[in-house]
């Protein structure tokens, strides 16, 4: 029975992680677009530009060690599309759990 123990409290504890995922996706995504449109406005040099999701995902920090502890901390990813002023451009944009901001990687054409 001592075996089982610690295998339920990982079980447990993985999936309160998971059902955390939708949510820390959701309240990073309007700052993730907001930091691909300032990015994209001035890069475009279009302050009329308008930003969309494309697509975006958790990414969980990986695990290490004989206890497999996590090193590094959760992102999430989102891929946005900026347009305007007949132009356009995709920008990744990470959020880190545990932060207040977001980071627009350089634009795809």
């Amino acid at each position: 029975m001592t075996h089982r123990r610690p295998t339920l409290i990982a079980l447990v504890l993985i999936a309160a992680g998971c059902a955390s995922q939708p949510s820390f996706i959701d309240s990073k995504q309007a700052i993730a677009v907001d930091t691909a449109l300032a990015r994209g406005k001035f890069d475009l040099n279009c302050p009329a530009a308008q930003g969309s999701v494309l697509s975006r995902q958790f990414i969980q920090a990986p695990m290490a060690g004989p206890r497999m502890s996590a090193m590094g901390v959760d992102r999430a990813e989102y891929t946005v599309g900026v347009q305007g002023c007949s132009q356009r451009g995709t920008y990744i944009v990470l959020c880190t759990q545990g932060t207040e901001g977001c980071i627009a990687g350089d634009r795809s054409k």
